[in-house]
């Protein structure tokens, strides 16, 4: 059903040219991640660990981005289901 799907290449399309501010260790156990999309709508995907000393900034950001990806593949869903009704 081409045109009747959100792909995994759209999204990765919309991350690869998008833009990213990162905050490590926000009140020492948070990671904020900002995107800027390439239509400049912006989202901000955040993580955080409990114990301040279990923080890492590879697992934070990770974790961060992938909340923003999931918001993309919700909007990109979205936008698709206006365009067929």
């Amino acid at each position: 059903m081409a045109g009747k799907t959100v792909t995994k290449a759209q999204v990765d399309e919309i991350l690869n040219n998008s833009e990213f501010e990162v905050f490590h260790k926000v009140f020492g156990k948070q990671c904020l991640v900002v995107a800027k999309l390439p239509n400049g709508f912006t989202f901000v995907g955040e993580s955080a660990c409990v114990d301040t000393s279990n923080y890492d900034e590879e697992i934070g950001f990770n974790i961060a981005k992938s909340r923003i990806e999931n918001r993309i593949w919700e909007l990109e869903g979205y936008k698709l289901q206006n365009s067929l009704s």
